[in-house]
């Protein structure tokens, strides 16, 4: 049977560590003129709206939320707070430490491999920065797609970018938008990444009923690429992945 072509990753939460609103939103809130509490709020209550790119470019949404904050910046004001949330989401951002090693291994095996983030315009404005850039064969952002997890057609669009089927790809996420049962809906295969940092992480819309198979870590994930691809009817056998375990035990170097 043949092995998986390509390995498609979420960003927060699996190739970063659990990620937690710093205290650099402050100085956001600070330029935006708006409490720092109610910042939080407009922020968590809008990421769908705002990660589907509906309220358009990043100083537009961001002039949407200071008025849902009761913020009155300066024109010169929104744009500083536009180029201070880049740098406060980017500080909340540490990669993982074998997030490097691992696709690097994956590469080595020749491995396809995509990124697919439900995110607002942030993202991309730092990740081209980060050192796993490079690594990655596609970049899915949510907010220049116009669709977030678990739509399949945010899956569907990285499949398209790295011209394989669904059915090849390897989906790997720590579960925030329902992301691994969209890609199970969108044919591909799903695992979880159920690290122990993941308790603290701020999440949206988790899949919490997932039953599939998980990971605790992404130094397992180059013995589940050598591991042959199920069956479309047997992806729920979580067979293959508790050997992968075992064989995982060992870092990949």
């Amino acid at each position: 049977m043949p092995r998986y072509r390509a390995v498609l990753f979420d960003f927060f939460g699996t190739l970063t560590c659990a990620v937690r609103r710093g205290q650099q939103h402050r100085a956001v809130a600070d330029l935006l003129g708006c409490a720092p509490e109610t910042l939080t709020d407009v922020l968590n209550e809008s990421f769908y709206l705002r990660a589907s790119g509906a309220l358009g470019d990043a100083t537009a949404t961001l002039r949407w939320v200071c008025d849902r904050a009761g913020g009155q910046p300066s024109a010169a004001g929104l744009r500083a707070a536009v180029r201070a949330r880049v740098e406060a989401v980017r500080a909340d951002t540490r990669l993982r430490p074998e997030a490097v090693t691992v696709l690097r291994a994956l590469r080595r095996r020749g491995a396809r491999t995509g990124l697919v983030s439900d995110c607002t315009h942030e993202l991309p404005a730092f990740l081209p920065s980060l050192p796993i850039a490079p690594l990655l064969d596609v970049r899915v952002f949510s907010v220049q797609v116009g669709c977030c997890k678990p739509d399949p057609a945010i899956y569907l669009a990285a499949c398209r970018r790295l011209r394989v089927a669904p059915e090849d790809c390897l989906y790997v996420g720590d579960g925030g938008s329902q992301e691994l049962s969209g890609a199970t809906r969108a044919g591909m295969t799903a695992v979880r990444l159920a690290a122990a940092d993941l308790g603290e992480h701020l999440v949206f819309n988790d899949d919490t009923g997932w039953t599939g198979p998980a990971l605790t870590s992404l130094t397992q994930l180059p013995d589940l690429f050598d591991a042959p691809t199920p069956h479309p009817q047997d992806r729920g056998d979580q067979g293959v992945f508790s050997a992968c375990r075992r064989r995982a035990a060992i870092p990949t170097p």
